[in-house]
Order: C-alpha cells, then sequence, then structure tokens
C-alpha cells in the first residue's frame, strides 16, 4: 500500500462517517425504518443490498481459497442466480401479502409459534456460530494479507466497526453502502482476474486462459470441471456425481429463499413489483462470484506454480493477487471495495439477529414495547451478537485451511429441515401446522446432531477422542458409519426425510383452518392478492429472468 492508496482508505471512512450522520439525521424512530429501511427501496438498492449480503469475506478469502484447492467444485453453490429468482417470483409475494418482518414470523402464521422459536433459534446460532465469527476471521487473514496488519488488529477492527456502524445507521445505512460499494467491488474483481490471466499467459487475456487450462488439467487433474463420476477421481469422494449439484440447490434454496439477511432485503422495497425487479438484478450479479474470487483462486495457484507468487496457506491466495497485481491507487480503491463488502456483510448478519431476536423473542413477550424501545432493543441485540462473534473468533482460527468448503458442510446441516418446511408450507396446504413444527425441529435436530459429531472428527481422531467419551461399541460403530455418510448425500437424505415426517404426521394431526392460511400457501390466495402478484411483473421482468437462467445453464454446459 503506497501513499496514494493510504489517502483513499482514510477519505472511505470519512464516507461512512458521513452516512451515519446523514441516516442518523434523517431517521425514524421505528422498526420499519429500522430492520426494513421503512419499506421504500427501489430494485436497484434491492439487487445490489441482496448481492453485498452475500459477498463477504469468506469469498474473499473461502471462495478463491476453493479455487486455488479444488477448482470448480465449489461453483455449484455461486451459480445460484436461479435461487434468486425463485425469491422473487415464488416466495416474496407470499412474504409480502403477510407483512412479516422475519422468515420465523411467516412460520408462526403458517403453523405455529414454536415452529417460529425453533427456527429464530437455529438462525440465531448459526449467524454467530459461522456467519459472523467466519466472515470477522477471514476479514482479519485478508487484511493482514493486503494491508500487513496484524491478524487480531484487523478481525476484532472490522467486527467494531461495522457494529458501530450497524447500530447508528440501521437497514437506510446498510443499503446506502450496498449500492456505492457493489459497482467498486466488481469491477475491482474483475481487473484482478484480467491482470491475473494475462500475468499467467505472459500478457495475453486469451493465452492467459488457456495457459491456466492447461495448468489446471496438467497430470489428468479435474479441476476444471463441475461434476465428477469417476470413482478414481481426486474429488469424486467430496463431490459425487450430480448430488454435488442437488446438494447445492437444498443449500440454495434455505440461503436465498427463507433465510433472514437475505429476504430482509427483499422485504425492504416499496412494493412487490421493485422486489421483484431486485432479486433479478441480484440474479445477474450473482453469476458474476465464480469470475470474481474462484477462478482468481486458480489463477492464484497457477501463478504459484510459475513461481510468480509465494504464498503457502490458500487462504491468502486473494490477499496475494491484490498485493502484487494491483497498481498504486487502483490497488487503494480496489481494498476499499472490499472492506466495505465485509462491512456490508457483517452488517446484514447483524442486523439480521437484532431483527430476530427483537421480533421473535422480545416483542413476543412485550406486545405493549414502544417503537422506540423496540429500536433500542435492536440495538442492544446487535451489540450483544458483536460481543458474541468476538468470542467465537480464537475457536475460528483452528478451522481447518478450505474454509468455504467447511461453510457449506455446515450450512447443509441447517439447511435441509428449513428449506422443506418452508417448501412444503408454501405449496402444500395439507401439510398441518404440527407437521410443519416437528418436522422443523426433528430435521433441525438431526443436522445438529451430526454438526455435534463434527467437533470430535471421527474420521481423523476417531480413537483419541470419541473413543475415550463413548466406551459402548455399538454406539461409537454407529457414530462411524453416520460420520461416513457423504456430506452432500446426508444433505439430501436430511431434506426428503423431513419432507416425508412431514407428510406422515400431517394424516395424525388437525388441519389449519382456511382463515389461518389465507394468503400463506400457492393455493389459499385470495382474488385480490392473485391480481396484484400479476400486475407486478411484466414482460421485461420475464426476459431478464429467461437470461438469468440461460447464462447458468451455458456455464453448466461449458464447465460440465
Amino acid at each position: 500500500m503506497a501513499t496514494l492508496d493510504w489517502i483513499i482508505l482514510v477519505l472511505f471512512f470519512a464516507g461512512l462517517v458521513g452516512i451515519v450522520l446523514w441516516v442518523v439525521k434523517r431517521k425514524k424512530d421505528d422498526t420499519s425504518d429500522y430492520f426494513l429501511s421503512g419499506r421504500s427501496e427501489t430494485w436497484l438498492a434491492v439487487g445490489a443490498a441482496i448481492f453485498a449480503a452475500n459477498i463477504g469475506s469468506e469469498h474473499l478469502v473461502g471462495l478463491a481459497s476453493a479455487g486455488a484447492e479444488s477448482g470448480m467444485g465449489m461453483a455449484h453453490w455461486e451459480m445460484h442466480g436461479w435461487a434468486i429468482l425463485l425469491l422473487g417470483w415464488v416466495f416474496v409475494p407470499f412474504y409480502s401479502h403477510s407483512r412479516v418482518f422475519t422468515m420465523p414470523e411467516f412460520l408462526k402464521l403458517r403453523f405455529t409459534r414454536e415452529t417460529s422459536s425453533a427456527l429464530s433459534i437455529v438462525t440465531l446460532i448459526s449467524y454467530v456460530l459461522t456467519k459472523v465469527s467466519v466472515t470477522a476471521f477471514t476479514g482479519g487473514i485478508f487484511l493482514q494479507a493486503v494491508l500487513g496488519i496484524n491478524f487480531w488488529y484487523g478481525a476484532i477492527g472490522l467486527v467494531l466497526l461495522t457494529g458501530i456502524f450497524t447500530v447508528l445507521g440501521g437497514m437506510k445505512g446498510i443499503m446506502t453502502i450496498s449500492v456505492i460499494q457493489t459497482p467498486i467491488l466488481i469491477l475491482g474483481a474483475i481487473t484482478i482476474l484480467i491482470l491475473g490471466l494475462m500475468k499467467v499467459g505472459g500478457g495475453g487475456l486469451v493465452d492467459g486462459w488457456q495457459k491456466l487450462v492447461e495448468i489446471t488439467s496438467a497430470n489428468g487433474a479435474t479441476n476444471m470441471h463441475l461434476f465428477h463420476f469417476d470413482k478414481a477421481d481426486r474429488w469424486y469422494n467430496e463431490y459425487p456425481g450430480v448430488s454435488v449439484f442437488f446438494g447445492a440447490a437444498i443449500i440454495g434454496l434455505w440461503y436465498w429463499c427463507t433465510d433472514q439477511h437475505i429476504v430482509q432485503r427483499a422485504l425492504a422495497a416499496k412494493n412487490l413489483s421493485q422486489a421483484r425487479k431486485g432479486t433479478i438484478f441480484a440474479g445477474f450479479l450473482k453469476l458474476l462470484p465464480v469470475f470474481m474470487f474462484l477462478i482468481p483462486g486458480m489463477v492464484a495457484a497457477a501463478l504459484r506454480t510459475q513461481g510468480v507468487l509465494t504464498f503457502t496457506d490458500n487462504n491468502l491466495a486473494y490477499g496475494s493477487l491484490v498485493g502484487t497485481l494491483l497498481p498504486m491507487g487502483v490497488k487503494g480503491i480496489v481494498v476499499v471495495g472490499f472492506i466495505a463488502a465485509l462491512m456490508t456483510s457483517l452488517a446484514a448478519h447483524f442486523n439480521s439477529s437484532a431483527t430476530l431476536f427483537t421480533i421473535d423473542f422480545y416483542k413476543q413477550y412485550h406486545p405493549e414495547a414502544s417503537e422506540h424501545r423496540l429500536v433500542v432493543i435492536g440495538r442492544i441485540a446487535t451489540i450483544s451478537v458483536v460481543l458474541l462473534g468476538l468470542i467465537w473468533i480464537p475457536i475460528m482460527k483452528n478451522i481447518g485451511s478450505v474454509l468455504y468448503d467447511y461453510l457449506q458442510k455446515v450450512q447443509s446441516l441447517i439447511a435441509p429441515a428449513i428449506a422443506a418446511a418452508f417448501m412444503m408450507g408454501v405449496f402444500n396446504k395439507r401439510i398441518t401446522p404440527k407437521a410443519g413444527q416437528w418436522g422443523l425441529i426433528i430435521g433441525a435436530l438431526l443436522g445438529f446432531l451430526r454438526l455435534g459429531m463434527m467437533i470430535f472428527d471421527p474420521g481423523t481422531h476417531y480413537d483419541s477422542v470419541a473413543a475415550k467419551l463413548i466406551t459402548d461399541p455399538s454406539l461409537r460403530s454407529g457414530i462411524w458409519t453416520l460420520m461416513n455418510i457423504n456430506w452432500l448425500h446426508f444433505c439430501i437424505g436430511l431434506f426428503i426425510f423431513t419432507i416425508l415426517l412431514m407428510i406422515v404426521i400431517s394424516f395424525f394431526t388437525p388441519k389449519a383452518d382456511e382463515k389461518q392460511l389465507q394468503g400463506l400457501t400457492y393455493f389459499s390466495q385470495t382474488a385480490e392478492q392473485r391480481k396484484e402478484t400479476r400486475e407486478s411483473w411484466s414482460t421485461v421482468d420475464i426476459v431478464t429472468s429467461l437470461i438469468v437462467l440461460g447464462a447458468c445453464i451455458a456455464f453448466y454446459v461449458y464447465f460440465w
């Protein structure tokens, strides 16, 4: 970082202070404004905010690391533009008609209060243990690689700065910085990709791509392929056959269509039309991360092979590219875009955690609380999540090297039960309230059971750790068998099991009455709601959505 780069960085932080002061000056002290930006955002802000909420340091560090490690293996989780389209075309109308703030609120209306509480607990745990702390952890790594500052200073500073920004700026501040940083992030990442390919090829972009394919495919390697069908393939055991697509799709359905920190951005739109257009825009943007981070990770690995880069930890792949390839001034602008991306991703989780706690817990027990009181509680909840995230960072330092892979494995245990509950709840009105409740609870418990087993890591330390705590041979054998199931197969199996469980329970429990279901399922919408939904989309929306789908299909055809 040269002097000019540091000046740009200082100006960025001054801009953050300006945004906070602007928001504080014009804000309304009510829950709609603090949690949903007053439901006043346009499609541009919604699409940019959805994209920005997704792109965090797990991409800058984790996805690039996965690219350097396994090539295209993790690309399935990034080709999810189709899932964002499902959010806008299928799920948002039901969320919008119900006028909910949170996803647990929706499940409370569709099923029971216990279902709502279960989802809130699962979501809050997942945010603290995976999202907040992992983003801070990988952010510290990135800032250390690029700026040369100590890991702990970078990680803790990032969390505290973002926490202050979220508490003062609320959703309006998050949406504002999302619009500003998204184009900087995209242009900066594409610049790094182009410079990296030119470096690999000795000057030419096309030559660079051909050389990358050559290096990546050397000695029969299959890193350039999305699917691995040959059992002799080194990546078959990790991403077996078409299971990788279906497993990634289940995680995508949960993340893009039902996860609070994503859906909350769509619900901030001023109307249904703007929400849908925002998701279509986000679908276009979601085509980019493979080219922004994963392929640059492969480029970094190729440059290491050529002796240009010397990093030893794949987590440093992207930071090495930024530090080596970008010229003075440009580096400062790109780093600003990346820091803004880290902040918006963290802020999204902070704000969503505060929303879940305030609306789904505090307000339930204090229905008389004023709007001002609820906003104060939301700020306290944000501070609590910040502190919990900081506490968890030391534990995160013990995670394995392929961080993005780890994140998807954890999410593969959280996603199936939630995705099944929402899908069956929206598309099958015969699923009873108790069926939804117990399907979600039992499915989530099974996922957490396997997650708990991962702590003992019987696949690596079975005799030295798990065996000391579990002495019964049959139980140990059962744990060994369960842990040996491929993570994608387990994800698919848990999803199917949860659906079947809800169907069976529905035969023995009371149905929901039509009044409870009104507007919450596909087959129980009123004529007015159907009309509102129909009038919210146009031919342009259909054409642009088909373009997103076509791009996803073309990607799969090329990298099959």
